[in-house]
């Protein structure tokens, strides 16, 4: 008897270059971008990358790194996300960057908001009012946002 083999790596590869082609290129960025400020001129990305890496000077301030730790939880999930997604939308590129912008941001607000360890220094509690490090007015925890390219 003859064996007969296909070729199933061709047909793969075919379909995978049109889902690609159909997707198209581009990226997403997620994080703090330049425009968002405190009101006394601060960029928000200073200030985002101070806590997330501590600083030191007259009111030194140990790491609280919310951005990595969102980006170690949810990482893992990205890709499952982007293939449901691809598929929901029937495989448009600009769409499922755009909502996985939306996730991301989302899931990086919620670091924000979950951050409590390291606590904050009584004489910060005692200036702010209350303990919840990386919040005060709020305008870190509302500036994050996306940009899709491409």
């Amino acid at each position: 008897m003859e064996q007969q083999t296909i070729n199933l790596s061709a047909s793969v590869t075919k379909a995978l270059d049109r889902i690609a082609a159909k997707m198209g290129g581009g990226s997403v960025s997620v994080g703090f971008f330049e425009g968002d400020i405190y009101p006394d001129g601060t960029p928000v990305a200073s200030v985002a990358f101070w806590n997330e890496f501590g600083h030191g000077g007259p009111a030194p301030s140990p790491p609280r790194p919310f951005f990595r730790s969102m980006v170690s939880k949810e990482s893992t999930t990205w890709g499952r996300k982007m293939g449901a997604l691809a598929k929901a939308t029937n495989y448009d590129g600009k769409a499922v960057l755009g909502m996985m912008g939306e996730d991301i941001t989302g899931a990086l607000q919620q670091s924000i908001t979950d951050l409590m360890s390291p606590p904050l220094a009584a004489s910060t509690i005692r200036r702010k009012g209350f303990a919840k490090p990386l919040v005060h007015t709020g305008t870190m925890l509302r500036a994050p946002g996306y940009k899709v390219e491409g």
